[in-house]
């Protein structure tokens, strides 16, 4: 069987955005973890990935609004827009394509005051063009499934400047490449999983794909035993390998309508209901459900996954993690260094304050004498807590890297 290709971010570039003066990371992995003190950005950079994709789908205003616009996004002490750029391949087979958007504030609000995309064509070292290219509200675009710089450039006016043009252009079909973008980016799932919203009792109803909170979690097991048992069926596997003496999950409508989730153990004959079930195993199955998701997104957050787990699952869930990269792209913000322990060093950035309070990063694979450690057998987190990495210790190094 092919393996599927997916959309897949490359680079990032953030500007001004909050602790992120001036952010880049190059060659992300499918499995991408961020690991550093508390305060060091790994929410912020999370927290990127959450603005862009509200952006698409809330509107520019309203998530814009809910962060506590330019007063407490743009980053202390700095002036001129909140920049993003993301290098990404729609495919395996597709050139890399850059997005960048900028964003500015005046009297009446959020506007975006530069977005493009490029890309090279042709010859492998020929200059990258702008097949789309808007400045307040009003610009360009190359329509075509592959556009060319010698194309046809069409001039287009948004009905205001904080309206995204991709968001809008890529509703139309003349413009797959940018439909394409707005596809991608739209459909990021990012986890803000609580083991209280898990324990909901919601109205009955089968639905795809767990909620940001997970108050959906009934829901969803409804869906995968109606429509795909045998997914439900290795996620109940794989649970039941981490979790001792579980036998069976279901979700059963009451006579009100609503779900209850009702998790089986052994040697008792009766289920209990979700809400007395541990926060692990809650935990466990909400993150095998969006893991082994028969539609997944290209795109999935996860925060701090060691929460209320046994530290011994976590090398096993960075496993799965990594296997579900191959047909999403991951990212992971954590404390843990048991869940370290199942990365490998180019999946892992390092992240630290500078001396001005700037976040800055760096990938595990490129500090000194990491990949030759783990050569002779030494794990990442292991070697993160021995104060192996050239930061990452809260209590030493504040703002400047060992050397």
């Amino acid at each position: 069987m092919t393996k599927p290709t997916i959309a897949r971010i490359e680079q990032l570039k953030v500007k001004n955005y909050r602790a992120l003066h001036n952010l880049e990371l190059r060659d992300i992995t499918p499995l991408t973890v961020f690991l550093g003190p508390n305060g060091s950005g790994k929410s912020t950079i999370f927290d990127v990935f959450a603005f862009l994709s509200e952006c698409f789908q809330l509107g520019l205003r309203r998530a814009w609004d809910r962060r506590g616009r330019f007063r407490e996004l743009r980053t202390r002490g700095a002036t001129g827009p909140i920049s993003f750029e993301l290098k990404y391949r729609e495919n395996d087979r597709t050139p890399p394509i850059t997005y960048f958007l900028a964003i500015e504030e005046n009297q009446r609000g959020p506007y975006i005051a530069e977005e493009w995309l490029q890309w090279r064509r042709g010859k492998r070292f020929g200059a990258p063009f702008k097949f789309l290219d808007f400045k307040e509200g009003k610009g360009r675009v190359i329509s075509g499934e592959m556009p060319e710089e010698q194309d046809e450039r069409i001039s287009q006016e948004l009905d205001s400047a904080d309206i995204l043009a991709v968001n809008t252009l890529g509703q139309f079909a003349s413009n797959p490449r940018v439909s394409a973008l707005r596809r991608f980016i739209s459909g990021w799932y990012l986890s803000y999983l609580t083991i209280d919203t898990a324990r909901s009792t919601p109205e009955a109803g089968p639905q795809e794909r767990l909620s940001e909170i997970g108050d959906n979690l009934p829901n969803v097991i409804q869906y995968l035993k109606e429509q795909h048992p045998e997914r439900l069926d290795r996620i109940l596997k794989t649970l039941v390998r981490r979790i001792p003496r579980l036998e069976r999950i279901d979700a059963e409508m009451m006579l009100d309508g609503r779900l209850l989730l009702q998790i089986k153990d052994a040697p008792f004959q009766q289920p209990i209901l979700a809400k007395f079930a541990s926060d692990g195993t809650l935990k466990m199955l909400s993150y095998l459900t969006v893991l082994y998701d028969p539609d997944p997104p290209q795109l999935i957050g996860i925060e701090e996954p060691e929460n209320h787990l046994h530290p011994r699952l976590l090398p096993e869930l960075a496993e799965e993690c990594r296997t579900a990269s191959g047909q999403s792209q991951l990212m992971v913000t954590t404390h843990s260094p048991y869940f370290v322990d199942g990365l490998r060093p180019n999946e892992l950035w390092v992240l630290y304050r500078d001396e001005r309070g700037f976040t800055q990063a760096k990938r595990a694979a490129d500090m000194r004498g990491v990949c030759e450690a783990i050569d002779n057998g030494a794990t990442l987190g292991n070697l993160w807590m021995e104060d192996f990495f050239e930061f990452g210790n809260p209590l030493k190094n504040h703002g400047t890297p060992r050397i």
